[in-house]
């Protein structure tokens, strides 16, 4: 947990925290747990966000020609955009 008292290395996005709490109803332990599932969110790699995405739209009755392609067209608005990929890398992503 990010603690006030603590602003090292252990907690880098401490003012991050700060700004949470001002600017939001969230209490202080709260706003922390915000900031560190955003972070887990982004950490994803390339290959556990294709994955992921893949699961979640198969799950919605999608086929894997339009579950490729959305895909695609996600990819390049993630926080750090992943090199473009082609939907036969995808494939071979998810599938090995």
């Amino acid at each position: 947990m990010l603690e006030r008292r603590n602003r090292s290395a252990e907690a880098p996005h401490e003012d991050l925290v700060d700004h949470l709490v001002r600017s939001t109803p969230l209490q202080r332990g709260e706003a922390a747990r915000v900031v560190l599932d955003v972070l887990a969110y982004f950490d994803e790699t390339t290959e556990e966000f294709v994955r992921r995405r893949h699961r979640e739209l198969q799950s919605q009755g999608l086929r894997n020609e339009e579950i490729f392609e959305r895909i695609r067209h996600e990819m390049p608005h993630r926080a750090v955009a992943p090199p473009a990929l082609s939907a036969r890398q995808l494939r071979r992503l998810v599938y090995g």
